[in-house]
């Protein structure tokens, strides 16, 4: 059974393959991506998702710094992406009842920020969803060692 990656190069959770002397350092941060995907718990797969939206706020910023408005669209595309189609959407709120309803309205609000943000070319809206962002990976980074103790005495999968 051979087994394919998540995300093709074109995605848009991953930055772009260079072309020119960076192709090689592109394809290996590809590989190295592919590589993280592939076998991954559900819970490595969504701090994988804080770290691209982190990563896309990091670009953005550097973006506008530069005054490179198609660089600073792209990496804002790509963070809004992260949020509503890779955070947003797996969140479960039959099962995570009130905590997941507010994590969707701050999902809903950070998108609405980012798209702000790339309309005004806004650097405090940028700072603002990262401060938004920061307690809830740091949260759930918290919370693997609790899911990985009680997986190995169930001998259970967690699922997220």
């Amino acid at each position: 059974m051979q087994s394919t990656p998540m995300y093709a190069p074109a995605s848009p959770f991953s930055r772009p393959i260079p072309a020119g002397a960076n192709a090689l350092s592109g394809m290996y941060r590809q590989v190295g991506l592919e590589t993280s995907v592939t076998g991954a718990s559900s819970h490595h797969l969504v701090t994988l998702l804080f770290d691209g939206f982190l990563d896309a706020l990091t670009e953005a910023r550097g973006a506008l710094l530069a005054k490179d408005m198609a660089a600073k669209a792209r990496a804002l595309s790509r963070a809004i992406r992260i949020v509503d189609e890779g955070l947003k959407a797996c969140l479960n709120v039959e099962a995570g009842g009130e905590l997941a309803l507010n994590l969707r309205d701050l999902y809903t609000y950070i998108s609405l920020r980012l798209t702000q943000a790339n309309l005004r070319n806004d650097h405090q809206a940028l700072d603002e969803c990262t401060q938004l962002i920061q307690p809830v990976r740091e949260a759930w980074l918290a919370i693997k060692p609790a899911a990985s103790a009680q997986a190995a005495q169930g001998g259970m999968e967690v699922k997220a």
